[in-house]
């Protein structure tokens, strides 16, 4: 349960991956997803909380 936080992110830069080469005509919806997924990796590193 405390490497939720990973999952999620390793989850969103494969679907930004997968949406990004699949579907390229989405663009600013697909990079969403590693916005996303680099707000949670930043907080995870700087607050070094478990969850």
């Amino acid at each position: 349960m405390r490497d939720i936080i990973w999952l999620i992110i390793v989850l969103l830069i494969i679907g930004w991956l997968v949406g990004y080469f699949a579907f390229p005509d989405l663009g600013s919806i697909i990079h969403i997803l590693i916005v996303i997924a680099v707000i949670l990796l930043v907080y995870r590193l700087l607050t070094g909380r478990r969850v």
